[in-house]
């Protein structure tokens, strides 16, 4: 694993919390994750990003990609696509770097390819979680 960009940046910033709030992703009106345990990230120069626990994702509606990219403050992420499509949708760091370890086992979406709510969402039409 190439070294953290912690080594040249140590003043680089990416912020974590925990909310409790409800968070649920849809894409093209089926469930993809639900969780009260999204991390929020707020990293230095990009967005605010929800990391969903994996064990609320529903990676059985999902692929994993053959894309792969390098973030120097988080590590090498890999990218999932839903099963019936070749965009990823999704991405997550399998072994991030130790400064933002909390990231291990948590799966963020891209918030133009799909839905994210957070709060009460209201009906949704969408298979039931197997």
């Amino acid at each position: 694993m190439e070294p953290s960009g912690y080594v040249d940046r140590p003043d680089y910033r990416v912020d974590v919390r925990r909310k409790r709030n409800l968070v649920r992703v849809t894409h093209e009106g089926v469930v993809l994750a639900e969780t009260t345990a999204a991390l929020v990230v707020d990293e230095q120069d990009h967005g605010l990003v929800l990391y969903i626990p994996r064990a609320d994702v529903r990676t059985e509606r999902l692929a994993p990609s053959d894309q792969t990219s390098r973030c120097p403050f988080k590590g090498q992420a890999k990218y999932w696509r839903p099963r019936d499509g070749d965009d990823p949708v999704a991405w997550e760091y399998p072994e991030p770097y130790t400064e933002v370890a909390i990231l291990r086992d948590h799966i963020a979406f891209y918030q133009d390819r799909v839905i994210v709510r957070i709060g009460t969402a209201g009906p949704l039409t969408s298979a039931p979680r197997a």
